[in-house]
């Protein structure tokens, strides 16, 4: 099977980008699978690059902040607000999240 080209696999992550409740991605936070990304960043670009493993890209967003597991008082807000909508997208293990939107709601 051929492997895909960048455009192509970024259209792929757009279209597989979803919205969900917090109360129903809630439960992958358990398993640890949860990555926040900064609404600053393209969910879909960062979704490419941890698919691809491009751990230098992806280690810069950690150290700056923009690509980070929920902290404590994030989940406390959030399950708060269990109906606070989230961008998601699976590249497993992980479920990439990001506040929603005005747009994507």
């Amino acid at each position: 099977m051929a492997e895909k080209t960048g455009g192509a696999r970024r259209e792929e992550l757009e279209r597989s980008i979803d919205v969900a409740f917090w109360r129903d991605i809630r439960p992958h936070l358990e398993r640890g699978g949860i990555i926040l990304v900064d609404s600053l960043l393209d969910l879909a670009d960062v979704a490419g690059k941890v698919a691809d493993d491009d751990t230098e890209q992806v280690a810069r967003w950690i150290a700056d902040g923009t690509v980070a597991k929920p902290a404590p008082d994030q989940i406390r807000e959030w399950d708060c607000d269990a109906g606070r909508l989230f961008s998601i997208v699976i590249v497993r293990p992980y479920l990439l999240i990001r506040e929603a939107l005005e747009s994507e709601r």
